[in-house]
């Protein structure tokens, strides 16, 4: 930890790279713990457009569960420690997988959604975005004013990434002395190479995960012992 907190302190430009093992805490589910989201429901269903297009009020029905569970969740310490480092760092990024929105509850500020995010909504049709608690959704699926489909602003698999935060998290990658990676499998593409970009222009990785992922043996430190005691004593720490 010691380590951990005199890189922080003394590293000019820092990305922290999250994934959804961060709001764990916050109760989210994950998705590929053993008590993840995908064991019991079928991605190709519920995180594709065709599964969506093939049903759209039972995607939505999904999603409007977790919506709800999201909006009444609440940042944890692992969210803090992230807003923590962005005031130590005079170059930073936080660059996120996840969709709920926690981080920025949290007070960071310079987030990079490279998933998109649940809070919002878009029209299939015209592409114009909407906040989804502003949305009616007494009949599902809920119908854009051009009359087209509603849908989560959220990445689909099969779907690209949006190309302009892609471009800006390869670029803070590029310039990073140091990355924080938290609560990633590190698994899913493009998003993935974000660290590695990292690695491969000399900076440091810090893993901060309980399992061991693709990125583990690239890590410089590899932090496995993590719960919302460790956030909460290294956020004692840095507030010395």
């Amino acid at each position: 930890m010691d380590e951990l907190i005199k890189l922080i302190k003394n590293t000019k430009n820092v990305i922290v790279f999250t994934g959804a093992g961060i709001s764990k805490d916050s109760g989210i589910q994950t998705f590929r713990d053993t008590d993840g989201l995908w064991k019991d429901f079928d991605p190709n269903v519920y995180a594709t457009y065709e599964g969506f297009m093939n049903n759209p009020e039972k995607v939505w029905r999904w999603y409007l569960y977790r919506y709800e569970k999201i909006k009444s969740a609440n940042p944890n310490e692992g969210h803090y420690f992230v807003a923590k480092v962005e005031k130590y760092s005079q170059n930073f990024a936080l660059i996120t997988q996840n969709i709920d929105g926690l981080h920025t509850k949290a007070g960071s500020k310079n987030v990079i959604e490279l998933h998109g995010n649940i809070h919002r909504v878009k029209c299939c049709a015209c592409r114009n975005k909407f906040n989804t608690e502003d949305v009616n959704f007494s009949i599902l699926p809920p119908l854009c004013e051009c009359g087209g489909l509603l849908r989560p602003d959220v990445v689909w698999f099969g779907e690209a990434l949006p190309y302009k935060e892609l471009q800006l998290a390869f670029s803070y990658a590029g310039t990073a002395q140091l990355a924080i990676v938290i609560g990633t499998s590190c698994l899913v593409y493009p998003a993935a190479e974000v660290p590695f970009i990292v690695k491969r222009n000399g900076g440091a990785i810090i893993e901060i995960n309980p399992e061991k992922t693709p990125l583990t043996d690239y890590a410089d430190l590899h932090i496995s012992k993590v719960d919302g005691n460790f956030y909460k004593e290294i956020n004692n720490k840095l507030d010395l």
